[in-house]
């Protein structure tokens, strides 16, 4: 596992990586830090990701919000 999306408030830490950026979803507001293993961080690859995030789970995030769902605390991204 190299790369998470971990969500803001849960009690999940980071510890053992290293925060690339943060994103917000635009439905309810609540922030994901995107965060690498430090032996393969990487600015440009953090940036893919968060444009991933972004676009593929967007669709998903909004299905949870109409189900009252809540986000997952901790989202594998890919390489």
């Amino acid at each position: 596992m190299r790369a998470l999306a971990i969500k803001k408030s849960s009690s999940e830490k980071t510890t053992g990586f290293q925060e690339m950026g943060t994103l917000r979803c635009d439905g309810c507001g609540e922030e994901f830090f995107i965060s690498h293993d430090p032996k393969s961080a990487d600015k440009w690859v953090a940036a893919k990701q968060a444009a991933w995030l972004e676009k593929v789970l967007t669709k998903v995030l909004t299905e949870e919000h109409n189900r009252d769902k809540k986000h997952s605390d901790r989202i594998e991204l890919p390489d």
